[in-house]
């Protein structure tokens, strides 16, 4: 199970990509590329505001972890016995079934409850992303400007790409300049995707989901 710290918020926006690290030299026939996701992932702004919710919302975090790790030893032993009986000479079909639906209605139950104990911080970390978010459309066009780019990549849209043409790094830098802070905590009303597809920008944006997003322990060959 990958912690808070290292997790990233599964809320995927649409907008302009690309792989790169920026270069001295220009960018061969003004082609780059850029990774949107990794630009605001290492922005000054993420940074602090998910140190930020960590703090806050430590004791939920922690309690939500506890339980994942309850939740997974007390469905453990559904599915190993679902994996001994399925390798059973023969085998009962309607047994399994039975079987592979308990554990599915089980984990089921553990997502809502997990899910249940990290939506503070969930909904934090979506705030902090929309408001970087909402500043990634004049960044991208801030390094474009600067690098003379007249055609920029997503990373699976280059086949090959040479270090010279990434200029993520410039659009952090610009992100850094344009949002250097946000606050974490989302005024009364607020809901997600308000503004995070201002400026015709958006990426997959990184995000830290709780330490206790679901387990998966899910029986295989259901």
């Amino acid at each position: 199970m990958t912690t808070f710290k290292t997790l990233l918020l599964a809320a995927a926006v649409l907008a302009p990509a690309a792989i790169v690290a920026p270069a001295a030299h220009a960018q061969v026939s003004g082609i780059a590329v850029a990774d949107p996701q990794g630009a605001i992932a290492a922005s000054k702004a993420w940074t602090t505001a998910r140190g930020q919710i960590e703090t806050t919302y430590k004791a939920q975090l922690d309690q939500a972890e506890t339980r994942r790790q309850a939740i997974a030893r007390e469905l453990q032993p559904l599915v190993t016995a679902f994996q001994t009986a399925q390798r059973a000479p023969t085998p009962n079909a309607a047994a399994l079934q039975t079987q592979a639906q308990t554990i599915q209605a089980r984990e089921t139950a553990a997502n809502q409850e997990l899910a249940r104990l990290t939506q503070p911080a969930q909904r934090a970390q979506q705030y902090v992303i929309e408001q970087i978010q909402a500043k990634l459309g004049d960044a991208v066009t801030n390094a474009v400007r600067a690098k003379n780019v007249t055609l920029l990549l997503r990373p699976d849209a280059a086949l090959f790409a040479q270090p010279a043409a990434d200029i993520t790094t410039s659009i952090t830098a610009e992100l850094d300049r344009l949002v250097p802070t946000v606050g974490i905590t989302p005024p009364a009303g607020w809901q997600p995707n308000q503004q995070g597809q201002q400026g015709g920008a958006a990426a997959a944006a990184p995000a830290a989901p709780a330490r206790g997003a679901p387990a998966r322990t899910q029986p295989q060959g259901r």
